[in-house]
């Protein structure tokens, strides 16, 4: 039975799901409830046809590799390459497609008689089989056509609602920055195939030896440019905070959960696969790019009222995570200390792993609310918990699993980073030492942060009382909504408590790489659940924090109720209100909540405040009817990096325009310039 699963024909039928999913949904475009229907059933079936074929391919550990279309021009033979890495992207996309799409089900009917459900179902479907045309492709070629095909379907999901102006332009900018991340991607993979001759990954990772060092730098620097912009990584992560609030929520779950991950697949390939051995100044690069992701991710979330715009800041801050255990992993494997970099590389994807399930949890009960509220600024909400209080249940859970609370998932693969950046610190000499010290400490001030922007998101959304009259009316979600998120909210809970079992899968997948063939591991899981890193070094149990933690809440209702109970009579009263009626302008507010932070960092965050002072008709100055203080943040990479560089391009294009002059003969003498100087190269 195995076989069968794992054969070429079990895969492409697996593929033929989404497209068969994508044309009929096209095809019943006029229908949207159909189209609904439609693209829902193929979406969950290929999902679980996805999650059944990988996590057999990662537990036996076979691998999968074939050509489904040989063609005379070897380029454009379409070969797929499914070893255990690529089976852990398939198993979370299709993982995350599973309760997005169930969410789906119930959450586009607020589309109806808007939009066509039917051609939202046909990008969807195009989407997710591009990403997984970019997580199995073994050839270079065959690579970017899945890459073309994610980034061209999911910028059709980001304008779906091309109604909102502002959506239209978070696309424009999507694009821009994809194809520029693409064109710098083309050429690195270009330079591989001139001195490989090939552009498939087994014929480069054998060739590698034919690539001078300075060249592999480039490719180095390409990739992660290029990759990175998917990722968004910081200085290129300006489209992520505008595209992914634009998209529907369950596509922005899809987004920041996965797609993002697209680039960490890549260069996880590439720098810790094909490209082996790498310099130790590749490894600290990405460690400090992941050190700064993390802190200005969270800190630009901190001031955000927006509530997806905040959820899209926390998807920088989790990838600066992960890149954290990537760089780590690089700089031991450059330094001959393989089992460190095993550990740090299962950091990296059991992060991975955690942030698509937490992340996508989030956006979508993110999607809950807004739906209900029909406003992504959290001052209109408040008292939400009353109203939907299961949404609130399972938006508790991923803010304490992406602040890294024990029991639940996110903690233990911030352990893991943690403990990898501490053996950097502890064995390696001191240029690099203070590399890591940076990173921990800024992985360490990453977690506080995050913690605090998620009680002002948890607080602001869900206590108190309502702050408009839409919060006051809001009910709670359809079961196809609930069903999505409390699915997530139990995997964020199950992986924490049975995180040795994770991390022991996750090492086996790492240990697949030929760089760590016969290598011994630092990381030991017993029988309880505990991971244990080294030598006695460190050491933490899910099931034991879930002991701890039951001991003690069992512990305090038993002493509240005897202390306080037997001895005292308990009287309930009306909240004294200091003699006025208590109304929402009493509350705390996102604003004022994150005030006294940006100031902290007001160097680097470049706050902006406005009044807003309105006055009843006659009334004297000292007594406004409403008076409000808007605080603001500038993008500082798009004020002094984007807006100049904007403006340079501009000048020279309109220095440029002067040559079309309009005269054919002056335009077939540019041509027979650039032919000349070609020739010149060539020779």
């Amino acid at each position: 039975m195995f076989e069968l699963m794992v054969s070429p024909m079990s895969f492409i039928l697996f593929l033929t799901l989404y497209f068969v999913g994508a044309i009929g949904s096209l095809w019943v475009k006029n229908n949207n409830t159909l189209a609904n229907i439609w693209s829902s059933a193929f979406s969950i079936a290929g999902s679980l046809w996805g999650l059944g074929l990988s996590l057999v391919i990662i537990l036996t550990g076979q691998t999968l590799s074939f050509v489904a279309q040989q063609t005379s021009f070897s380029l454009l033979s379409l070969s797929f390459d499914v070893d255990l890495l690529s089976a852990f992207f398939v198993f979370l996309i299709s993982l995350i497609g599973l309760f997005c799409s169930i969410y789906g089900i119930g959450y586009v009917k607020h589309y109806y008689g808007q939009y066509s459900i039917g051609v939202l179902g046909f990008y969807y479907h195009l989407f997710i089989l591009g990403l997984l045309l970019v997580v199995t492709a073994g050839s270079g070629i065959f690579f970017l056509i899945g890459w073309e095909i994610m980034s061209v379907a999911s910028y059709f999901l980001i304008v779906y609602d091309r109604k909102e102006r502002e959506n239209v332009q978070a696309g424009f900018l999507y694009l821009v920055m994809t194809y520029a991340g693409t064109a710098c991607i083309l050429v690195a993979f270009l330079l591989l195939y001139q001195f490989t001759g090939s552009f498939d990954f087994d014929v480069i990772r054998d060739s590698l030896a034919l690539i001078p060092a300075s060249t592999k730098n480039i490719i180095f620097i390409l990739a992660l440019v290029g990759f990175g912009v998917k990722a968004g990584i910081v200085p290129l992560h300006i489209w992520l905070p505008a595209a992914h609030p634009a998209a529907p929520s369950h596509i922005s779950a899809f987004l920041s959960g996965v797609m993002i991950k697209a680039g960490i697949f890549m260069m996880i390939r590439l720098f810790m696969d094909l490209l082996q051995p790498v310099p130790v100044w590749w490894g600290l690069t990405i460690l400090l790019i992941g050190a700064a992701s993390s802190l200005l991710g969270v800190l630009y979330a901190l001031t955000e009222h927006d509530l997806k715009r905040l959820l899209a800041y926390h998807s920088i801050e989790n990838i600066g995570i992960i890149l954290l255990g990537l760089g780590s992993a690089l700089i031991f494997a450059s330094l001959d200390l393989l089992p460190l970099s095993l550990l740090s590389l299962t950091a990296a994807l059991f992060h991975t792993l955690n942030h698509a399930i937490f992340k996508s949890l989030l956006f979508l009960c993110a999607g809950s609310v807004i739906q209900q509220v029909h406003t992504r600024n959290m001052e209109e909400y408040g008292g939400l918990i009353k109203m939907m209080p299961q949404t609130a249940l399972f938006f508790l859970i991923g803010s304490a699993a992406i602040s890294a609370l024990p029991p639940f998932n996110g903690f233990f693969s911030e352990w893991l980073t943690f403990q990898s950046l501490f053996q950097g610190i502890v064995l390696l000499d001191s240029s690099v030492r203070w590399v890591f010290i940076l990173a921990a400490g800024a992985l360490a001030f990453t977690g506080g942060l995050a913690l605090a922007c998620f009680v002002k998101a948890f607080g602001v959304t869900f206590l108190a009382r309502p702050r408009s009259a839409e919060a006051a009316c809001a009910k709670e979600s359809s079961w196809s909504l609930l069903v999505g998120m409390g699915s997530l909210a139990a995997l964020s809970f199950l992986l924490g408590i049975f995180s040795g079992h994770a991390v022991f899968v996750l090492q086996n997948i790492g240990r697949s790489f030929r760089l760590f063939q016969g290598v011994p591991t630092t990381i030991a899981v017993f029988g309880n659940q505990t991971i244990s890193i080294g030598k006695e070094f460190a050491s933490v149990s899910g099931l034991a924090f879930l002991g701890v933690l039951a001991s003690v809440c069992i512990g305090v209702l038993f002493a509240v109720r005897w202390t306080i109970y037997r001895q005292q009579k308990v009287q309930l009263g009306s909240t004294w209100d200091c003699g006025v009626d208590l109304n929402a302008r009493m509350e705390i507010t996102a604003t004022g909540f994150a005030r006294s932070i940006v100031l902290i960092f007001k160097g680097l965050l470049k706050p902006s405040v406005q009044q807003k002072i309105e006055y009843d008709d006659g009334a004297i100055r000292y007594a406004p009817k409403l008076k409000a203080v808007i605080l603001g943040t500038q993008d500082v990479y798009q004020t002094y990096l984007y807006q100049p560089m904007c403006r340079v391009t501009n000048a020279l294009s309109a220095r440029v325009k002067n040559i079309q002059s309009g005269n054919v003969n002056i335009y077939i003498s540019y041509i027979l310039v650039a032919l000349i100087i070609t020739l010149l190269f060539i020779l």
